[in-house]
């Protein structure tokens, strides 16, 4: 595979283990998603790429976000209804 970046094919593929964390203070209580893909690394410019190979982990990760996403639109739209309400007419 050519390095998406440079051009190089100068690559390595290296085992990885990774948690992946749904971003934001709200999600600092639910627990990452552990997994252990293969990391293919260009070894001239560094990028490096990854694919996630079980298609349970990455259904537990979509659904997580929709779920943090969905919730955090919904608190934005809490927000604006309450700074409406404040605002003078």
């Amino acid at each position: 595979m050519i390095c998406p970046s440079c051009q190089s094919q100068n690559q390595a593929e290296f085992t990885a283990e990774m948690i992946v964390h749904l971003p934001g203070p709200e999600n600092l209580d639910k627990p990452g998603v552990w997994l252990f893909p293969k990391l293919s690394v260009c070894l001239d410019c560094g990028v490096s790429w990854f694919t996630i190979p079980q298609p349970s982990k990455l259904l537990l990760l979509t659904s997580d976000v929709r779920k943090a996403e969905s919730s955090a639109q919904r608190e934005r739209f809490q927000d604006i209804a309450r700074s409406s309400q404040l605002a003078p007419q």
